[in-house]
C-alpha cells in the first residue's frame, strides 16, 4: 500500500472517519434501514458525518490554516477516541502502578504524534474512496465490540479497517483500530517497549512531545 493511502486510512480510521459516511450512502442506496441509535455503528456515522462534512466545507481554511486543522483534529479525536485507556494498553506492564498523570500525559503525547504526522492526510481525502461497513460483532459478552468495514478504491484490493469501541461512561468510543489485521495498539506497545524499557513514562511523553521520538503507524 503507498503512504498516501495509508497516511488518509491512518488519519481517517482514528477519527473514526470515513466508513460511516459510506454506509449512510450504501444503506440509502440500498434502502437499508439506518443503524440503531445508541450503537457503536450509529457513533461512528454520527460523528464521521459531521467530520467529513466539516473537512470539506472548511477545506480552503484548513488549507491555509494548519493551526485551525490541527485543533480542529484533535477536539475530535477526543470526543471518538478512548486515549487514556488506548495508552494503558500500549504501555501494557510498563503501565502497572502508573499513575493517571502519567497515562494521560502519554496518551496526550501519542494523540499529539499521530495528529502531527497523519492529520494533514485528511486534506488529501479522495471521495471516490468508498468505505464498507460489513458487519458490527459484539465481544466479552457485549462490553466491546468490533466493528468491521473495508477501504475500496479503485485498481486496487480493498483494505479492511477494524475497530475496537467500548463503553466509556454512556458513549462508545473507539480504542483500537486494525488497518490489514495489524493492531495500533500492538504496533505502538512493540514499538515504545524498547523506550518505556529504559526510561520513565513521563519521559518517553516528553521525548514524544519534543519530537525526539515519533508513533509510527504504517510504512512503504
Amino acid at each position: 500500500m503507498k503512504r498516501s493511502l495509508i497516511s488518509i486510512v491512518v488519519a481517517s480510521a482514528l477519527l473514526a472517519g470515513t466508513p460511516a459516511l459510506a454506509f449512510a450512502q450504501a444503506t440509502a442506496a440500498a434502502g437499508q434501514a439506518a443503524p440503531a441509535a445508541g450503537t457503536p455503528s450509529a457513533m461512528v456515522l454520527t460523528n464521521s458525518t459531521r467530520i467529513l462534512s466539516t473537512l470539506e466545507a472548511r477545506r480552503a481554511e484548513f488549507t491555509k490554516n494548519r493551526s485551525a486543522l490541527s485543533q480542529f483534529i484533535a477536539t475530535e479525536f477526543n470526543q471518538v477516541f478512548d486515549r487514556n485507556y488506548a495508552a494503558r494498553l500500549v504501555l501494557g506492564t510498563h503501565g502497572r502502578g502508573a499513575s493517571d498523570g502519567d497515562v494521560n500525559a502519554f496518551a496526550d503525547a501519542l494523540t499529539g504524534s499521530l495528529m502531527q504526522r497523519y492529520g494533514s492526510a485528511l486534506l488529501d481525502f479522495n471521495t471516490k474512496l468508498k468505505v464498507r461497513i460489513k458487519s458490527e460483532t459484539p465481544l466479552r459478552g457485549g462490553a466491546i465490540v468490533k466493528v468491521s468495514s473495508e477501504f475500496l478504491r479503485q485498481g486496487g484490493e480493498p483494505v479492511p479497517v477494524d475497530y475496537l469501541l467500548r463503553k466509556n461512561g454512556t458513549q462508545w468510543k473507539v480504542f483500537d483500530v486494525m488497518v490489514e489485521g495489524v493492531s495500533f495498539v500492538q504496533t505502538f506497545r512493540n514499538q515504545f517497549d524498547a523506550p518505556l524499557s529504559q526510561k520513565s513514562i513521563a519521559q518517553v511523553a516528553a521525548e514524544l512531545k519534543a519530537g525526539k521520538l515519533q508513533a509510527q503507524a504504517g510504512s512503504n
